[in-house]
């Protein structure tokens, strides 16, 4: 996928000697000469300790950038052809702007788990939002300096964090003039689950050291508020209570439903309701089971 990702790049409809690649991987076996058999771009292959976060990777490419302008990419995402131009000229048209994002898409026949995936990720189209994914964002190498980099100390959650503080100094801007399509996202549900584990994590770490939204609320409180309730449902029905294990268990059910209208909606009611209710009953339990492992790991570090 990283190779499909460089291919997107050599397709940019632009100079290709006014990019620089940096890739910047913690697999030593990668070499520049088999990621691409003729790199039109200038290609560079930065090898980085194990240890280091995302955020640490991204930030010491960053330290290895000459360019005006800054992009970074995730490894398995295929850009439109348009996508460097357009991102200039979206960061251009508005001196507020701060960054700018393409948006997501993926083909008709592609699995129900994909197709929700990209409905989420396109909630609000060719506006201002509230933070982006960083499967591609583009800046001024000037905006990054003033943003700070990307929070090392998160294992993931650090997009969010990162254009957090830079919507605190400029407007994100999510654009459909351009796009990408996210070549490894979900597609299957177990893999999905075991992903959400590892993504929520940083949940309760990413809210130290900033103002939360009362819109991000939800996203902290709903899974592991909707496990705790199915499990009090299931508890209070072994002790023959079976009258409050009917209220817990709707309590439990609710947002799951309220969440599931919502992204049919957003799909325009294009995807089947029962593929994302059963997204969503994967979702919860594997956010908060995630929230639990971040926390213990956090209690484990400071023991240390």
């Amino acid at each position: 996928m990283l190779t499909q990702t460089l291919e997107s790049i050599s397709k940019q409809a632009c100079d290709l000697h006014d990019i620089e690649v940096i890739v910047v991987s913690q697999t030593p076996q990668i070499q520049q000469h088999t990621l691409l058999q003729s790199p039109k771009f200038s290609l560079t292959v930065c090898i980085r300790p194990e240890s280091d976060t995302i955020s640490a990777l991204r930030n010491y490419g960053a330290t290895q950038a000459q360019g005006q302008y800054m992009a970074f990419l995730d490894a398995d995402v295929w850009l439109s052809s348009n996508w460097n131009q357009q991102m200039i000229t979206e960061l251009a048209a508005d001196p507020d702007r701060i960054i700018s994002s393409a948006m997501q898409i993926c083909d008709d026949n592609a699995p129900p788990l994909e197709q929700i995936r990209t409905s989420l990720s396109n909630a609000e189209i060719d506006t201002d939002v509230a933070f982006l994914p960083g499967r591609n964002l583009f800046l001024r190498k000037t905006s990054f300096d003033k943003i700070g980099g990307f929070p090392e100390h998160l294992i993931t959650c650090e997009d969010y964090f990162f254009t957090d503080k830079a919507a605190k100094l400029g407007k994100l801007f999510y654009t459909s003039a351009a796009t990408y399509i996210h070549l490894g996202e979900d597609k299957a549900y177990k893999a999905m689950f075991d992903k959400e584990i590892w993504r929520g994590q940083s949940n309760l770490q990413s809210i130290l050291g900033r103002n939360i939204p009362l819109r991000e609320w939800p996203s902290f409180i709903a899974p592991p508020a909707i496990v705790f309730m199915f499990s009090l449902a299931i508890l209070l029905l072994v002790f023959g209570q079976s009258s409050l294990a009917l209220m817990a268990f709707l309590v439990a059910v609710l947002p799951v439903f309220v969440y599931s209208l919502r992204l049919f909606s957003l799909a325009n009611q294009k995807i089947n309701f029962i593929h994302i209710l059963k997204f969503y009953v994967c979702y919860f339990p594997a956010r908060a089971i995630g929230t639990v492992v971040g926390l213990f790991k956090s209690i484990g570090v400071k023991t240390h």
